[in-house]
Parts: C-alpha cells; sequence; structure tokens
C-alpha cells in the first residue's frame, strides 16, 4: 500500500463502564488497554433502551483543561453549565463545550422510556488554551453537512469534506470528525489530514478499514496517512472517524481535569474547592 493510505495499527475493543450517577457506557477510548491517541483523551459510547441504564444522567461536576463534543444518535438529553448556557439534544445534533479554566456542568436525559444513543469525545486543549475563557455551542442536526454518495454518506461533524465544513473547530488540533455510513458491500475513500492523528469507530455492522476486518465495538487506531479506505460488509456499516493534529505535550490527568503537569492538577482541585469555577 502506499504511504498516503491509511491503515490499522492495532484493534482495541470498548469496554463496559458506568459513569456520572450509574450511567451504563461502552468506554472506547481512555482505559487502561487504549489511554488515548493524541489529542484525544476520551470516547464514551451510550446505547440503550433500558432507562435504568441511563436516566440518572450525569448531575453536576466540574472540568477543566479540554473539550467534549457530544454528539445524539437517539434520544433527549438537556445540557447545563454554570455560565448560563443550556440546550436540549436530540436525534442528530451536537453539542461542543470547550471546558479550559473551568466550569460545572450536567447532562441528564429528558426521556423516561426508549432508546438513548450517542457518543461523548473529549479533546485535548494545548497549555496555551487551557486556561482561556470556557466556551459552548449547540449545534442542531439541520446545520451539519451532510455528503450524499449513491450508496453511502458522510455526516461531517468537524474538518473538510468535498468542500463542505463541519460546524465544530478548535484552532489548534483542528479535528476530522465524521459520522460515515456504508451500504452492504459498498467502498469510500475518505481524504483525510495527512499529519492528523486518531481511530475509527465502528458502531454498526462491520467495515474493512485500510486493509483490516473490523467488527461492530472495536476501534481501529489508525497509522498516519491521507487516504482512508472504507468497505463496508454486507449488511453495512457505520463508523465514527475522529482524527485530529497531535499536541505532543505532557498529560496529567485526574478525574474531570486535564492539564500538563500534576501542580497544575493540584491546583485545579484547589480552584474547584474554593469556588472558582
Amino acid at each position: 500500500m502506499s504511504d498516503s493510505i491509511r491503515t490499522v495499527t492495532r484493534l482495541v475493543r470498548g469496554i463496559p463502564a458506568t459513569d456520572g450517577a450509574g450511567v451504563k457506557l461502552n468506554r472506547v477510548l481512555g482505559t487502561q488497554a487504549l489511554p488515548e491517541v493524541d489529542p484525544f483523551l476520551m470516547l464514551d459510547e451510550f446505547r440503550s433502551d433500558d432507562p435504568k441504564a441511563y436516566i440518572a444522567g450525569f448531575p453536576n461536576h466540574p472540568h477543566r483543561g479540554f473539550e467534549t463534543i457530544t454528539y445524539m444518535l437517539a434520544g433527549r438529553m438537556r445540557h447545563k453549565d454554570n455560565k448560563g448556557n443550556e440546550g436540549l439534544l436530540g436525534p442528530g445534533d451536537v453539542q461542543w463545550m470547550t471546558t479550559a479554566r473551568g466550569l460545572v456542568h450536567s447532562e441528564m436525559p429528558e426521556q423516561e422510556n426508549g432508546l438513548m444513543q450517542g457518543f461523548q469525545l473529549w479533546l485535548n486543549l494545548p497549555a496555551k488554551e487551557k486556561m482561556l475563557d470556557p466556551a459552548y455551542q449547540d449545534v442542531p442536526a439541520a446545520t451539519i453537512p451532510v455528503i450524499r454518495h449513491s450508496d453511502a454518506w458522510v455526516k461531517l461533524l468537524a474538518g473538510a469534506y468535498q468542500g463542505q465544513t463541519g460546524p465544530i473547530q478548535s484552532p489548534t488540533t483542528k479535528p476530522f470528525i465524521a459520522d460515515v455510513a456504508l451500504d452492504g458491500g459498498a467502498s469510500l475513500t475518505v481524504p483525510t489530514p495527512e499529519g492528523h492523528a486518531g481511530f475509527a469507530y465502528v458502531f454498526d455492522g462491520q467495515a474493512t478499514i485500510g486493509g483490516q476486518v473490523v467488527e461492530r465495538g472495536q476501534a481501529a487506531v489508525l497509522s498516519f496517512g491521507a487516504d482512508l479506505p472504507l468497505t463496508a460488509g454486507i449488511d453495512g456499516a457505520r463508523v465514527l472517524v475522529v482524527l485530529g493534529q497531535p499536541l505532543k505535550e505532557p498529560i496529567a490527568r485526574h478525574g474531570p481535569f486535564v492539564m500538563n503537569t500534576a501542580q497544575e492538577i493540584y491546583q485545579a482541585f484547589a480552584d474547584y474547592q474554593a469556588g472558582k469555577f
């Protein structure tokens, strides 16, 4: 294969996890098996039609030092923070939050039954941006570009594809994030930024990615390259492609805080306890 073709360097399966007030998740990134893929820190997949698995939600909790991208596929979730931002996420909507120097927020289901499905991705911030002011953006599904091919479509959350630009932008990591759906047996080569690192997560069906068969629930960590070849199995596939410019900075991480040094983590706890968030 040419150097410009991305291949799979390793396969990792997500693990069951619980977060918030008892929400059941599949943690794809941010585990002992795959702690991070610079600049990405965590990917959680939530998918359940059992209210007991999600109804308790994520009550108020603090964050500092990174960005969260929440992408809903089914269900409704209300986000609020202590800066006065509030929004209701429905199917296809995205919420992008730059926690920066700190805020307190909650994510609570606005349904008592039915399917709740989606993702939350943590994107690291460079040291120079960690202590800037927080920012919050709700992105309605109708404003997210969908590029349609004869047997596939690409929903572009971040980055550029076929002249379209996704609504999520982060100046240093310049993420490329796309939800790619392929009909059974369909193939599509997605051009990606060559210097970006990342992974592709198959959340429905089966796909061959860079020549490697990837089953539902597996994340394929990708080599560097430009073109990402995808081919769906017989029943089709949905693939979340996540790429960003690596920061190559030290990571100090404790719970909801991600900084560069242990001292900055101690300071984050002290600032939070002093009510400075």
